[in-house]
């Protein structure tokens, strides 16, 4: 019964982890898309918040019931699948830890334009340059990651 309950609150974490940073991805890219300084405004403010509200929380949560079921499991850390799953995770925190970074200087500009009613600057849409950019590894990394753990390849 134990491991049921860590591998759903695993399965759940998962889900909201992916899932803002998809949505936020979604929200945020389709905002820049439009040009609206006062719409990038406000998603860019609930973007932060949604970042440190769900990813950063499930961000901690799924090592930690990631290694305990290795545990209860009785898992080989060495075994090839999970090693490349911690690889590809520390991949994609190290893509997000700027991307926070990006996303706050990205709303405080944003505020400021829309507060004043001005363009963007064009530092602005250098960070959001960036922000895409790093978006794709830490994307591609979280597809790679579910397939591992559903698999179990190697």
């Amino acid at each position: 019964m134990e491991y049921i309950v860590v591998k759903w609150l695993h399965i759940l974490s998962s889900t909201f982890l992916f899932g803002t940073g998809i949505g936020s991805a979604w929200y945020m890219l389709f905002a820049n898309v439009s040009r609206d300084v006062r719409a990038i405004a406000v998603v860019a403010k609930y973007v932060v918040i949604a970042d440190w509200l769900f990813t950063a929380t499930t961000a901690i949560l799924q090592p930690a019931t990631g290694f305990y079921m290795i545990h209860l499991a009785g898992y080989p850390l060495h075994s090839k699948w999970i090693m490349w799953s911690i690889a590809l995770y520390v991949l994609a925190g190290a893509c997000w830890l700027p991307v926070v970074w990006l996303q706050m200087r990205m709303r405080d500009i944003a505020q400021e334009a829309a507060r004043t009613n001005t363009e963007l600057t064009p530092q602005y849409w250098r960070y959001f340059r960036i922000w895409v950019t790093l978006g794709v590894p830490a994307f591609i990394a979280f597809v790679a990651i579910f397939w591992l753990m559903v698999a179990k390849p190697m």
